[in-house]
């Protein structure tokens, strides 16, 4: 696969999945950063053989991962990690008093671990075989001062793959994004009077920081018996394609593959010293195996789990509420809507990159990517546009 890097032209709008129209759910909320599917379909529309009515799975993907003016690659920031602050000489705060939450002015990183290898945690009554996950024991000058930044150097995250917590502060950056409202107004005609029905709604649009962009890798896996000229076709010159919704668009530009990227190529497969998993990725852990119902963690990795840390709910699916439009071949019903239905929001489903996994001695899972086993032509394109990728280290 060749890599690519995605610089906006523009404000960018990835609206949330959940119902939404003027009047009723008037606040479309945006996802940031899109999903893989999101930036593999823009990559697609530029290829010179792309049918949107014929469409071949045969394209691989790898994203989208973040990078800036340097050309530094940064990945989600492991969810494990705690920043840790010293308390200053001749400071007079006692135990009791709350500290300000800063990840600018840590001492140093620390990891959580299981609740089970502490005394301190011993009452803590844990979930299932999963221990929860809490912070290891400190210094007496020592406290908690918040997590590090969301964003990490895939050069540190090989440190802490390796089983390193010696970081720099530059090491970790903020999200290089901020958000713009965009309202929307529809006025009756001839009047200052806003529609009633539809006349406003707000959508949510993201501004990513100047010298910063997406990249990813994108293109088809040359095999044996196919030529290179074959392989060609799937690779892009630097061109102009949609990205996300109102036309908005975002200039492609070829790139090297990142030396970040092939520095964390060994830890894309297990071996004997790893003993926990990194989620690179969106992935989609099936709470109940062939049931279309998501949770952190896979139901059969259960017994192999020593912990887990994520950003999300044990068990949350997607789970929620939509209203559907009665089908109608009369014109004065077709706003009436039927009953309140159960329904299943896939973004809400994913868990997020940077979700970390801590398997018990010698429980590795055979699994190389957080994807549902079910057979199909989705799960077939989950593997192919890599969601769900795991890194594996050691501690």
């Amino acid at each position: 696969m060749k890599w690519y890097k995605l610089t906006p032209l523009d404000v960018l709008l990835f609206r949330e999945s959940k119902p939404f129209s003027p009047g009723e759910a008037s606040w479309a909320k945006g996802i940031f950063p899109p999903l893989p599917s999101t930036v593999f379909q823009a990559l697609r529309t530029a290829l010179p053989t792309y049918n949107p009515k014929q469409p071949i799975r045969d394209l691989n993907f790898l994203g989208p991962f973040l990078m800036d003016s340097s050309h530094t690659l940064w990945l989600p920031t492991p969810k494990d990690l705690l920043a840790v602050g010293t308390k200053r000489e001749g400071d007079d705060k006692t135990e009791g008093d709350n500290y300000k939450d800063s990840a600018n002015t840590w001492s140093r990183i620390t990891r959580l671990v299981p609740s089970n290898s502490l005394e301190t945690w011993k009452h803590l009554e844990n979930s299932q075989s999963v221990s929860a996950m809490v912070p290891p024991e400190l210094q007496s000058n020592e406290f908690i001062c918040g997590r590090p930044k969301p964003w990490i150097k895939a050069t540190a995250l090989g440190k802490y793959l390796q089983g390193e917590n010696s970081f720099e502060t530059n090491d970790f950056e903020d999200d290089p994004w901020e958000v713009q409202i965009l309202p929307h107004i529809d006025m009756q005609e001839g009047t200052r009077q806003v529609k009633v029905e539809s006349g406003y709604f707000t959508e949510v649009a993201t501004r990513i920081k100047p010298g910063w962009h997406f990249v990813a890798a994108f293109g088809k896996k040359q095999t044996e018996n196919e030529e290179s000229q074959q392989n060609n076709i799937t690779e892009l010159q630097q061109t102009v394609v949609r990205f996300g919704g109102e036309g908005h668009r975002a200039l492609v530009t070829p790139i090297n593959t990142p030396s970040g990227w092939r520095g964390l190529g060994s830890y894309q497969q297990s071996n004997t010293e790893s003993c926990f998993a990194y989620l690179l990725t969106p992935g989609l852990a099936e709470a109940e195996t062939g049931e279309p119902i998501y949770g952190v963690y896979p139901q059969t990795w259960l017994e192999k789990l020593a912990g887990c840390v994520s950003d999300r709910p044990l068990m949350w699916g997607g789970i929620s509420n939509i209203q559907r439009r009665l089908p109608t071949s009369e014109p004065k019903r077709a706003t009436e809507k039927g009953e309140v239905e159960f329904s299943l929001l896939p973004q809400r489903a994913f868990v997020p990159p940077g979700t970390v996994y801590l398997f018990k001695e010698n429980k590795l899972p055979d699994e190389l990517q957080l994807i549902p086993t079910v057979g199909s032509s989705w799960a077939t394109t989950f593997q192919m546009l890599n969601y769900g990728k795991l890194l594996w280290g050691k501690r």
